[in-house]
């Protein structure tokens, strides 16, 4: 099983009577939406099942990702889930390749938890809006890659 673990895109913040679950992606976010996307399809990280908060943010996320039509889930108990909560979803997944967006702090400390050994990455402790981990062999297992939108 392969496991990603993405941290939704960067956020409008601009209304400030917003609800936080219909938040949309500021104009950064969709273009990080838009690279992380393709880092994903250009290393063959093709989920075939996803679970996604129901939150407006990470359902723009996941369509800005523009991947292949993939069965997909929104789930209300993924917004500002737990690390616990994402990482029980994952163990009860039997798909091949799982891809679940979700929020900080669960998302990044599920991440943590999942790696056996962690990339060496600043980035990582911090888990910042697109941070992308992909895991291989279960969980805990090995990280095989990892990345944010300033790095692509």
């Amino acid at each position: 099983m392969k496991l990603i673990l993405l941290r939704h895109a960067k956020s409008d913040w601009t209304d400030p009577d917003q609800d936080d679950h219909e938040r949309p992606l500021n104009e950064r976010g969709r273009h990080a939406a838009t690279a992380l996307g393709d880092w994903l399809r250009s290393r063959g990280y093709l989920p075939t099942h996803v679970l996604c908060s129901d939150a407006t943010r990470t359902r723009q996320t996941l369509e800005g990702l523009a991947l292949p039509e993939t069965p997909t889930e929104y789930r209300a108990d993924l917004y500002l889930s737990g690390a616990g909560t994402i990482l029980d979803l994952a163990k009860d997944s039997d798909a091949e390749c799982l891809l679940i967006v979700a929020h900080s702090p669960g998302i990044g400390q599920a991440a943590g938890m999942a790696c056996v050994t962690p990339p060496n990455d600043p980035d990582f402790g911090r888990y910042p809006t697109g941070a992308c981990t992909v895991i291989d062999n279960g969980i805990p297992g090995r990280c095989l890659d990892f990345t944010t939108p300033r790095a692509l």
